[in-house]
C-alpha cells in the first residue's frame, strides 16, 4: 500500500513527512493482561516529565500547535492528538479504553509526543493519497453522529474511494480498527520540523506496543514526503 503527497501539498509544505508500516495478523480484543501496567508505566512517566502549566511550550508540541494554525485550525480548541492525550493525563482524567490496539497506540503516541493514526487495512481501497479537500466533500469522522460537508483546502488523506482522515487530528469512521480487525495500516503523523528519525521511533514503539497485546507480523517501515 502506497501513500502519495499531492504536488500542491509538497509544494506548500516540502518538509512535510509521514512514516508508515503495515501490521498483518493483529487480534484486537476489549482488554489484554499486562495492558493495564503499561498504561500505568506511562502515566507515570508523563507525570515525572511534563507540567500542565508548560506543556503548550513543550518543543515537539509547538511544531504542531504551529502547523495547526498554519492550516487555519485552533491548536488550542481541536487539540493535536499527542499533546491531548498527555493533557488529559496532567488534568487527572482517565484515557479512553477502545480495544488492544487503539490503547497501545495511544500510549505510544503519548510516550513519542507524535500523534499516531491507525486504520484497518482490509477497509482501505487501493493506493493512498495527501491533499487538500474539494468543496462539498463529506467526512464522518470516528465519534461523528453524522458526517460533515468540508469547506474545501482541508488537509486530508483519501484512498481511491473515500476520504480517510482530516489530517493530523481526525480519523474516519469507516476505517476505524475494531475487534474484528486483523491487518492495519500505523501511520506516524509528521508536521514540519519533526524529523524523520523521530517519525520512525514512533512507529516503532506503536509496532511494539500493539505487538505486545495484539501480536501480527510488521513490515517495513516507509517515509514518505520531505524535502
Amino acid at each position: 500500500m502506497r501513500l502519495t503527497l499531492d504536488k500542491e501539498v509538497r509544494e506548500r509544505f516540502p518538509d512535510l513527512k509521514l512514516a508508515l508500516v503495515e501490521v498483518r495478523g493483529v487480534v484486537v480484543k476489549k482488554q489484554a493482561e499486562g495492558l493495564n501496567e503499561l498504561k500505568q508505566e506511562v502515566l507515570s512517566w508523563v507525570r515525572e516529565n511534563y507540567r500542565l502549566e508548560t506543556l503548550k511550550d513543550v518543543p515537539i508540541f509547538r511544531l504542531y500547535r504551529d502547523f495547526f494554525w498554519r492550516l487555519n485550525i485552533d491548536p488550542t480548541k481541536i487539540r493535536p492528538a499527542s499533546e491531548a492525550l498527555v493533557r488529559r493525563v496532567l488534568q487527572g482524567k482517565t484515557l479512553p479504553n477502545i480495544n488492544t490496539v487503539v490503547d497501545a497506540y495511544n500510549l505510544a503516541s503519548i510516550k513519542t509526543g507524535v500523534p499516531l493514526a491507525v486504520f484497518d487495512a482490509e477497509k482501505l481501497k487501493g493506493d493512498l493519497m495527501m491533499r487538500f479537500a474539494r468543496k462539498g466533500e463529506e467526512f464522518l469522522g470516528i465519534g461523528m453522529k453524522e458526517a460533515i460537508t468540508l469547506k474545501g483546502g482541508e488537509l486530508v488523506i483519501s484512498d481511491e474511494e473515500k476520504l480517510i482522515a482530516i489530517y493530523p487530528y481526525r480519523d474516519s469512521d469507516e476505517a476505524k480498527v475494531t475487534e474484528s480487525t486483523t491487518n492495519i495500516l500505523v501511520v506516524s503523523c509528521g508536521v514540519p520540523g519533526v524529523d524523520a528519525e523521530r517519525l520512525r521511533d514512533a512507529a516503532k514503539t506503536a509496532v511494539d506496543f500493539i505487538g505486545r497485546f495484539c501480536g501480527g507480523a510488521p513490515g517495513d517501515i516507509i517515509l514518505v514526503g520531505g524535502a
